[in-house]
């Protein structure tokens, strides 16, 4: 009894170990070395909402999220899948760093002199010019969050990097510049966009839509954020009470 226990303890050790592995050599540019985030996921939480149990997480990393930057992972064998899934699943078990800041003075911040409602959404109410911040809490960690408020470009997505004419990702914010031919001239977040037409949305929530033969011009800012940063405009001390409000944003679960 004593030998095969040991097996079992030994074998599970072995999955984890081969499975950090090769989690730090493919995943942890995105998701961080212990996993808490970065322009990935935060997978160090007892529960990931789109992986509730190892079968949805092992097409999560087999087949990607279409419409994500989640990419499928084809070089992985099943059991590459199943040694990087028990690595994950341990993840969930550390404790999670202590967030400093007063949370409910960050919601009074988020509300009134942060002004982020104007841009973010949260549980359906906010502007829709910049991400929804609903699950924000689950889907970034701390220190993602903090880079996102002072430096809002230091996180632009690989996509928008280079230039392509159509994007798969929902969270597609790149900042555009278009000059119709009667004169408009409009700038604000690409929403949608074919080989002939395009769709945005201004700072004031307005959708407009254009075929492409009614403009004269269109630029789309690469690397740029609409996000402005907040260094200098909210304290440090108010930096870390918005953090640690953003951070209890969990989407009620």
């Amino acid at each position: 009894m004593k030998s095969t226990l040991a097996a079992v303890l030994c074998s599970g050790l072995c999955l984890a170990q081969n499975g950090e592995r090769l989690f730090q050599g493919n995943c942890a540019l995105c998701h961080g070395p212990r996993g808490d985030g970065g322009k990935g996921t935060n997978l160090a939480q007892p529960r990931l909402p789109r992986a509730p149990d190892d079968e949805a997480l092992f097409r999560v990393i087999r087949q990607g999220i279409p419409g994500t930057e989640m990419p499928g992972t084809r070089h992985f064998s099943d059991d590459d899948i199943r040694e990087v899934i028990s690595f994950v699943r341990s993840l969930g078990q550390t404790t999670p760093p202590k967030v400093e800041g007063d949370a409910a003075h960050g919601a009074e911040l988020y509300r009134g002199k942060g002004n982020c409602a104007a841009c973010h959404t949260m549980g359906g109410r906010g502007g829709a010019m910049g991400p929804d911040l609903t699950e924000i809490g689950v889907r970034r960690s701390p220190g993602h969050i903090r880079t996102s408020i002072v430096d809002p470009e230091a996180w632009v997505p690989d996509n928008f990097l280079n230039y392509r004419w159509y994007s798969l990702i929902p969270d597609n914010f790149v900042q555009v510049r278009l000059v119709a031919r009667g004169g408009q001239r409009l700038t604000g977040v690409r929403i949608n966009e074919d080989p002939f037409s395009i769709q945005i949305r201004d700072a004031g929530d307005r959708v407009h839509s254009f075929w492409k033969t009614e403009l004269a011009e269109l630029h789309k800012d690469w690397g740029k954020s609409p996000m402005p940063s907040y260094r200098g405009v909210l304290t440090p001390g108010e930096i870390d009470d918005l953090v640690a409000y953003l951070v209890t944003l969990r989407g009620g679960s």
